[in-house]
């Protein structure tokens, strides 16, 4: 049995998905996840990724998140995650996605989605084999200031090119990875680009250089295929 541990829904039970394939977290894991964004929490966006049941973002609507989106490819969990809302009485601020992690993450940067919270609970096979934190990085999905929380199995490491890895709590085989983003050197780059003066137009070759500009002779325009 899997419940709402604290907020409006607390108590609420929620159904659990059929498939041993499906790991929902333990009441002390949760608790302990939410003992360290309870800050955060309130009025927040989140994303739910990989949500088997949906407890996570349940949770986070629970204690005063304003939104939040549940992604899951499997469709037994699919199903099961749009009854817990029901159950909750959530439908109003909730949307499932019935889609692959990456694609929905995809679709979502496109609709110019971002979020302050995004929990990650994926498949320890797919966690070695792809690298979720990528796609939120390259699509920007996490605002800035924002968290990524991912549980993981102790033994698995996570790959920390594309976030800052700001804290670690390690429950027994299970690890909760806390992210934020890394410093954004973008605008530092284009600030230093824009400094420059800009390169000289290259010259013809063998051509000797003009005292003035000449004018260029106009080209006959190019057929189109």
């Amino acid at each position: 049995m899997i419940r709402i541990i604290s907020g409006i829904y607390k108590g609420r039970r929620l159904k659990l998905v059929p498939s041993l394939s499906v790991r929902p977290m333990q009441d002390k894991v949760k608790g302990a996840l939410f003992s360290v964004v309870a800050d955060r929490v309130k009025d927040s966006a989140c994303l739910d990724g990989f949500s088997g049941t949906g407890s996570i973002g349940l949770e986070a609507l629970s204690r005063g998140a304003r939104l939040c989106v549940f992604v899951d490819e499997f469709y037994p969990a699919v199903k099961v995650i749009k009854q817990n809302i029901a159950k909750c009485g959530a439908e109003e601020k909730s949307v499932v996605l019935h889609r692959e992690f990456n694609r929905a993450a995809i679709d979502l940067a496109k609709k110019g989605v971002r979020f302050d919270l995004i929990f990650l609970d994926p498949p320890y096979k797919l966690l070695e084999d792809r690298n979720p934190l990528r796609v939120i990085r390259k699509r920007g999905l996490l605002k800035p200031g924002g968290l990524i929380v991912l549980r993981h199995y102790y033994r698995i490491k996570p790959k920390l090119v594309d976030f800052k890895l700001e804290r670690r709590v390690v429950l027994g085989d299970d690890v909760l990875a806390m992210f934020v983003p890394l410093p954004d050197m973008t605008a530092e780059a284009v600030v230093s680009s824009a400094s420059q003066p800009a390169p000289a137009p290259p010259e013809a070759a063998g051509a000797e250089k003009p005292a003035k500009p000449l004018p260029r002779r106009p080209r006959s325009p190019k057929m189109k295929p």
